[in-house]
């Protein structure tokens, strides 16, 4: 999973916001042929928080069937511990490779209780987990040291782009733990996360163009600053300048933009809200700009 751009691919609605099984077999067929890292279905871009379990079951396993065991699936799960589990059953009968734990719901905990939530969920379910720290959740060290030593816990996704704390997990760390850069618009900061030893991250971009997220991450391995520069100075600042427009921009832009590409993915489902006229205007040329850095088309 460190070796390629980490996809999130988005959940298919259809526009009266029923799951559209067919179109998200399309998207994700064509997220895998671009070869990420891994695939990472009902997380945070694929809507996870607005799907009941019986489209959750079949988006997850929509994924491990066009994934066919060449990359990695890890499907999210949420909430409080217990509902998490009947999520964790879910994806593992349908054969999910690990688990996106994300942030629970609504109220501030205290480390053991952090450390708690994902003893209950280890013990619970066989898939290997990775912790999404972000918003209420954020380990110590400490913290760090005793969920690691549970035997399925494999790795942390940092979502608070506190380089400092990170820094001391990775140190606290045992060999082999992974660890994932997992910032919205992960590549503002991919050389920063990169310095305290964390070069993979999770791309929103990969969900509608793979070819700009795959020549960014191709750059930066290569160490081709220019590249890397042209691309952050041209698309993905003003991409995160329009981001930070609406609450859940996050979301709704990145599905914007691939059904501006053609892409079989349906709106937003409420209480996200898709752009605006004007924000999707100025999308679309944004979106024209990044594509004619890579060469591509729109």
């Amino acid at each position: 999973m460190a070796q390629g751009v980490l996809s999130f691919p988005l959940t298919s609605f259809h526009d009266d916001g029923a799951l559209d099984p067919d179109g998200f077999r399309t998207h994700v067929a064509a997220q895998i042929a671009t070869a990420p890292g891994a695939v990472f279905p009902a997380c945070g871009t694929g809507e996870f928080f607005s799907l009941d379990e019986d489209e959750y079951r079949q988006v997850v396993t929509i994924a491990v069937e066009e994934a066919a065991g060449r990359l990695p699936v890890v499907a999210g799960v949420g909430y409080g511990w217990a509902q998490a589990v009947r999520f964790a059953r879910i994806a593992e009968e349908a054969g999910a490779d690990a688990l996106l734990v994300l942030p629970h719901y609504l109220v501030a905990a205290p480390q053991d209780g952090l450390v708690a939530q994902l003893e209950q969920i280890a013990a619970r379910t066989r898939l290997p987990l990775i912790a999404y720290q972000r918003g209420q959740v954020a380990f110590t060290a400490t913290s760090l040291r005793r969920i690691a030593a549970l035997p399925t816990v494999i790795g942390v996704k940092d979502g608070h782009s506190d380089l400092d704390r990170l820094q001391r997990l990775t140190l606290a760390a045992p060999e082999g733990f992974l660890f994932f850069n997992g910032a919205a618009t992960a590549e503002i900061q991919a050389r920063a996360y990169a310095t305290v030893g964390v070069p993979a991250y999770s791309s929103a971009v990969h969900a509608f163009a793979p070819e700009i997220a795959n020549a960014f991450f191709g750059a930066l391995r290569d160490g081709d600053d220019k590249t890397v520069e042209r691309l952050l100075r041209d698309f993905y600042v003003p991409l995160v300048e329009l981001r930070d427009r609406v609450p859940g921009y996050a979301v709704s832009l990145v599905k914007a933009a691939a059904r501006l590409r053609g892409r079989p993915v349906g709106p937003v489902r409420a209480p996200l809200t898709d752009p605006s006229p004007a924000d999707l205007a100025d999308l679309t040329a944004l979106l024209t700009v990044g594509l004619d850095l890579v060469g591509a088309a729109l």
